[in-house]
């Protein structure tokens, strides 16, 4: 135990990279509806690096969410006010609006929530 202890303590620890927060995108919807999903998945370094580049910290797919099968995924990012996840949906004329709802959750705790009839966004203050 001791020697665990001085190797927290060492300066070689104390200079690392501060440790990003676990950050849970999910996306509910009251009927089985096709999205796209677009979301952030890796943390550029500023936003002229998003700017220059949106797609190497974006990824977009398209899903179908279905009642009590909600769409989820994890990242880990250093400043989570850089989360973000949009879900447009597909619906076609003559369908019920999916009413979508959109959840951030970081380090376990729901930070942001979103609800709109066929896009709900939830993003950070970055944006």
């Amino acid at each position: 135990m001791v020697a665990a202890a001085a190797f927290a303590l060492s300066p070689g620890a104390a200079s690392a990279q501060p440790a990003g927060h676990q950050v849970r995108y999910t996306v509910s919807t009251a009927g089985p509806y096709q999205f796209d999903v677009t979301y952030l998945v890796n943390q550029p370094a500023d936003k002229a690096a998003y700017n220059a580049d949106a797609y190497a910290y974006l990824k977009r797919e398209t899903v179908t969410i279905a009642p009590g099968q909600p769409w989820t995924f994890e990242t880990t990012l250093t400043d989570p006010q850089w989360a973000y996840v949009w879900a447009s949906s597909t619906t076609k004329g003559g369908q019920a609006a999916p009413n979508g709802h959109c959840e951030v959750a970081v380090d376990g705790q729901i930070v942001i929530q979103g609800d709109h009839p066929y896009s709900p966004l939830c993003q950070g203050t970055q944006w």
